[in-house]
């Protein structure tokens, strides 16, 4: 009888200290989203003006070097979208794995 009230106050100990840590997570939780949000509205927009530029040129006579020099910008544009939203990502899991080691070494 008396091991497991030893077991269940520690195990709540353990409960208490792993809500603790939970609960500063939340920040990271809805900075994440909002990320994922805004960069999704960034290639929706992106690929938007790509369209509109696309339709305007299709009614003129433009030479085909220009038609592909202007494709090979928008592929541009694209890669430098991704290496921007990737290092964005990043960023916020450096964050995260700092704070997961902070909290490492404030439970020890």
């Amino acid at each position: 009888m008396r091991n497991l009230l030893i077991l269940m106050l520690v195990g709540m100990a353990l409960g208490l200290s792993a809500g603790r840590l939970r609960a500063q997570n939340p920040e990271l939780k809805t900075e994440t989203k909002l990320l994922k949000a805004r960069q999704k509205a960034d290639r929706k927009t992106l690929k938007r003006t790509q369209k509109f530029q696309k339709q305007s040129l299709r009614n003129q006579h433009v030479p085909k070097s220009v038609k592909l020099a202007m494709k090979h910008q928008r592929q541009r544009e694209w890669r430098q979208l991704r290496e921007r939203q990737r290092t964005e990502r990043e960023e916020i899991q450096d964050r995260r794995r700092a704070l997961k080691e902070s909290q490492k070494a404030y439970v020890r």
